[in-house]
């Protein structure tokens, strides 16, 4: 038996359920079982309840009643049609209101920060400060987190000020998480999208350890710049959507984005432009060819954004009328959006570099030229300058996994929360990078790993599972097709061990590691489609409301029980 957060830990999650008619909440059980499954398996003093039933699965919801928001204070919700009423009229001060505010504040209520107390303290009255910072790096939340930099300040100002410096009683500990709270609740019940962190980031350091020890492959030396890296540097970093952090190997080494720019700089440009202008220039088929050959589709326009033609095309239509200075500044200041204002710099030995080699480069360009590829009135030279200053622009294994989770989370940078790119910008990169996005290894890699992925010549590959994460693995020396070879065994491994494969949630599909559910064995859980299968036949089997009094001491409580 699961058990769930009751009364006051479930205000804020049940909210929206909570603000419609009981009624209406019975009469569509999906929407309740909606709020159950976002919940997770998670220790709770009493309450609610998710069992499997003899026989077929059930749900047993056991309740003494929810506590509700308003701006009167906080509603006790009975049962029946007087829960209806009181949810109806939840912006109206109830009789209920100052008992259920004095309860709170005499402190027979507790609080989420209460509750965040004794998770932790773990029946101590006082909890040393490293534990806490120990238990919040097991969530795989960072203490250098912008979301958390009011916790973390208020915790350095405690240390400062306080004779016992180290520990933290009930009070200083409330004082110091309570404007993060509501993030930290998230962490520490586990309602992050992988909640045992932990045991997931001890699965990516073994896969990590397998792909180190592989030896071939050869650094780009076309490039001066890039042919000066070691063949041994290999890092990987992730980022999760809720901004869950972990990293291993070299992943503080800066390189230069090169080929992995391409995605990013396709999404500023539908994301100023629109789908429909940005594709008047440029295709979304796969070339089957070279990513820097001399060849254009039956339209005379570039294949797609992820070869070099259509990349120089796409550089183009940023921000036009503006000089390059203007132009880098702008794109520099979407990259550092999507980093959460990590480390994103600019490598100019690697742009001179390019600038003095890209004999290639300059032949495309004026073959574009030729054939009216580029807008009006536009400066080929000074576009290609442009080209190769965004090819040489440097990030981290560490900041690049952001990017990457940002494109996983839609658009918004999961640890800064800021929306950076819009929807449609989001969709439209991800499905080019699944077709086009690895080179000639394109098709392969999309059977193989079935994950939107953007390779580059400095060994870098950015990888998206969306919904779940964004993660950079980079290793300079590259196979014949031009990608990373300790890069391309690790995404390999990591969708056979996890089922983040596209279509690893087909049904009767062989199970794999699902790191979303807690234990992350899909054998003992329900995937996604499941779930969709269990709303719509779920019925209604038992409904019992009585109404509880605030005074009663005795047990009461209702059940309602949903069969399939």
């Amino acid at each position: 038996m699961m058990r769930l957060p009751s009364s006051t830990m479930l205000r804020e999650l049940l909210q929206p359920t909570l603000r419609q008619p009981a009624a209406t909440v019975l009469r569509k059980p999906s929407r309740l079982f909606g709020v159950l499954k976002q919940l997770g398996s998670n220790a709770c003093p009493t309450g609610i309840h998710l069992r499997a039933g003899w026989g077929p699965p059930a749900i047993l919801l056991k309740s003494r009643g929810l506590c509700t928001k308003s701006e009167g204070g906080f509603h006790e919700l009975g049962t029946g049609h007087d829960a209806a009423a009181k949810a109806d009229t939840d912006n109206n001060k109830e009789p209920g209101d100052a008992a259920s505010e004095k309860k709170l504040k005499q402190g027979l209520l507790p609080s989420l920060e209460d509750l965040l107390f004794y998770t932790i303290a773990e029946g101590q009255e006082k909890i040393p400060v490293h534990k806490f910072i120990t238990a919040l790096k097991s969530t795989g939340l960072r203490t250098s987190d912008p979301r958390l930099k009011e916790c973390m300040d208020m915790l350095r100002l405690t240390l400062q000020t306080t004779s016992d410096g180290v520990m933290l009683d009930k009070d200083l500990f409330k004082k110091c998480v309570q404007s993060n709270i509501v993030l930290l609740t998230q962490a520490f019940r586990r309602k992050f999208v992988i909640p045992d962190f932990m045991s997931f980031a001890s699965h990516i350091d073994e896969l990590y350890e397998n792909a180190k020890n592989l030896s071939g492959g050869q650094v780009a030396d076309y490039i001066p710049q890039l042919a000066k890296f070691s063949p041994d540097l290999w890092g990987v970093s992730l980022c999760t959507v809720d901004g869950q952090r972990h990293s291993v190997g070299d992943t503080k080494v800066p390189f230069c984005l090169q080929s992995c720019v391409k995605p990013l700089k396709y999404a500023i440009a539908v994301n100023d432009l629109g789908t429909e202008c940005v594709h008047r220039y440029v295709g979304k088929e796969p070339s089957g060819l070279r990513f820097n050959k001399l060849f254009l589709n039956e339209d005379d326009r570039p294949h797609n954004p992820m070869v070099n033609a259509g990349a120089i095309v796409i550089t183009s239509l940023i921000k036009q009328g503006a000089n390059n200075a203007e132009k880098f500044d702008y794109v520099m200041q979407f990259f550092n959006q999507m980093a959460g204002n990590e480390y994103a710099g600019f490598s100019n030995a690697t742009f001179q570099s390019e600038r003095e080699t890209g004999d290639r480069n300059f032949a495309i360009g004026y073959y574009l030229k030729e054939k009216k590829c580029f807008p009006e009135h536009t400066d080929m030279v000074a576009i290609l300058d442009f080209y190769f200053q965004l090819c040489s622009i440097e990030v981290t294994c560490e900041s690049a996994s952001v990017m990457a989770a940002t494109l996983a989370n839609g658009g918004f940078c999961p640890i800064t929360g800021e929306r950076v790119l819009s929807p449609e910008a989001v969709r439209n990169t991800l499905s080019l990078m699944h077709s086009c996005g690895m080179y000639d290894f394109s098709g392969q890699f999309a059977f193989h790993v079935g994950l939107p992925a953007k390779s580059g010549v400095s060994g870098g590959i950015l990888l998206v599972v969306p919904n779940v994460m964004g993660l950079m693995c980079w290793s300079p020396p590259l196979d014949k097709m031009g990608n990373s070879v300790r890069g391309i065994h690790f995404c390999q491994d990591l969708v056979s061990l996890c089922n983040f494969h596209n279509y690893d949630n087909l049904r009767h599909f062989a199970k794999k590691l699902d790191p979303r559910r807690e234990g992350g064995d899909q054998r003992h859980s329900l995937g996604p489609m499941d779930y969709e299968s269990l709303q719509q036949e779920l019925v209604l089997k038992e409904t019992l409301w009585k109404k509880v009094s605030p005074e009663s001491h005795e047990d009461t409580s209702t059940t309602v029980v949903y069969r399939m």
